[in-house]
């Protein structure tokens, strides 16, 4: 079973958000999308500066199996992106949760992280796809 940590929230898309408790979000991929993913092999990520709308694909993450898009899962500003993953991004293997997260996000709207899935929800949704 892939870990899921109880403290972020979840897409049906399998991105992982940490809500900064300051009006930012750290956002990175699942434990379980690295696992379906295989060896990743790149990394693309938005400028920071840059807006970004809840669902909107906001970067590319590629493997040596397949490449996937990544979307944003709440509306903001692109504040800050982890370079280090230009250099190493098979750190999203090692590390999903911590060392290779993706971006932070100062949300526009707080009230979008209400509608992402709890650490419970997700284990579900996993559960369900492998049926």
């Amino acid at each position: 079973m892939s870990n899921i940590p109880k403290t972020l929230r979840y897409t049906d898309s399998h991105e992982w958000i940490q809500d900064n408790g300051d009006g930012t979000v750290t956002i990175g991929i699942t434990d379980h999308a690295q696992e379906a993913l295989g060896d990743v092999v790149f990394v693309e990520l938005p400028e920071v500066g840059r807006d970004i709308e809840t669902g909107e694909e906001f970067g590319v993450i590629e493997s040596v199996k397949a490449a996937s898009d990544l979307y944003a899962p709440v509306s903001g500003e692109v504040i800050e992106t982890n370079e280090t993953l230009e250099e190493t991004p098979e750190s999203v293997n090692e590390s999903p949760y911590d060392d290779a997260w993706l971006i932070k996000v100062r949300v526009a709207d707080a009230t979008d992280l209400e509608a992402l899935l709890d650490a419970e929800a997700y284990a579900h949704l996993i559960e369900a796809e492998e049926d």
